[in-house]
């Protein structure tokens, strides 16, 4: 299910984040990109339309986004990347293409089955994602040139 600016604005506001011409530009921007953007990729397109504004600023809002549930995070080989939050209002894992960034929610938790941890180890939180390609850029990359 696609993700409206609306959608994202109405989130931050509902958290008290204050909304700025910068921020709404921020939420568009994802709204309307398919795939997961570097937070460099981000800060060009924003320095485009808002000259002098910092990559610290840009990288703030990011992480802001990020923490308020608006956004999601992934690491990457070649890096950090943001995209729109899948929506999923519980707690789940993601599977990545590593081509073309198409992300799948799965609601399997392998921590249920992790044993051995340290006594008295409380874990707080975890991260768990599979890459790989799919079913599309697999095809062609086997497809002969």
């Amino acid at each position: 299910m696609k993700v409206t600016a609306e959608e994202i604005i109405q989130e931050m506001v509902k958290q008290g984040m204050r909304i700025t011409d910068q921020r709404k530009t921020l939420a568009g921007l994802f709204a309307e990109e398919g795939s997961a953007l570097t937070p460099k990729a981000v800060y060009e397109y924003m320095g485009r339309l808002y000259p002098g504004l910092s990559f610290d600023t840009v990288y703030r809002n990011l992480r802001l986004m990020h923490e308020m549930g608006v956004l999601e995070q992934f690491v990457l080989e070649d890096g950090i990347k943001f995209r729109v939050s899948c929506g999923e209002n519980h707690h789940h894992h993601h599977i990545i293409c590593m081509n073309c960034d198409k992300t799948y929610s799965v609601t399997y938790c392998p921590m249920d089955a992790v044993s051995g941890l340290p006594e008295g180890f409380q874990v707080v939180k975890h991260k768990f994602e599979i890459y790989g390609l799919c079913e599309d850029c697999a095809a062609r990359r086997d497809t002969p040139s």
